[in-house]
């Protein structure tokens, strides 16, 4: 919230917990590391449903798969059903970006690209916007033994939607329980 910039991956093929995740990674790459290169942990709020919900198997298992690349821990927080609406990062993004379309055909996905990345405030904020040209297939199915080799540590108060995924190789040793798992 206190940075003025912001990420934007837009996708021409399916909304799946691939690209969700994909997009994660882009951000980290592109923005994320530079800014908090010595994060230890990223908060990542999510709504309930959809390709980053949390009955996701797939989502739970990409996030896997971005934390044993990246190494900074993942904790996550779901919104419940409709009150997405009180992600302040999207509000203070989104109302911009759509004023920046006004009045414009977007005809394209570069012209959306183009658009949105060059959305700017007088108060500072920047939009990064790139075209994600990846394939995402739907319907990826990830079996129980691939759940329980996750690093997946619910955290007591409302443990489906609450949670942290930690490198595979540190869920092995003996850690400390934090405050929020106890």
């Amino acid at each position: 919230m206190g940075r003025s910039g912001a990420w934007v991956n837009v996708n021409r093929d399916h909304d799946t917990p691939a690209f969700a995740v994909a997009s994660i990674r882009r951000w980290w790459n592109v923005m994320g590391k530079r800014a908090y290169g010595e994060a230890e942990e990223l908060f990542v709020t999510a709504d309930a449903g959809g390709s980053n919900g949390y009955r996701s198997r797939a989502w739970k298992h990409e996030l896997q798969k971005f934390v044993d690349e990246t190494k900074p821990k993942v904790r996550v927080s779901h919104f419940p059903p409709g009150t997405s609406k009180w992600n302040k990062i999207d509000h203070r993004r989104y109302c911009h970006i759509t004023e920046n379309w006004r009045g414009k055909p977007l005809h394209s996905f570069e012209t959306i690209v183009g658009l949105t990345g060059n959305t700017r405030t007088a108060k500072g904020l920047r939009v990064n916007a790139k075209l994600d040209k990846c394939a995402y297939p739907t319907g990826v199915s990830i079996p129980k033994s691939e759940m329980d080799a996750l690093s997946l540590h619910r955290y007591e108060f409302q443990g489906d939607w609450n949670y942290g995924i930690h490198t595979q190789a540190s869920s092995a040793s003996k850690r400390q329980p934090s405050k929020l798992e106890r």
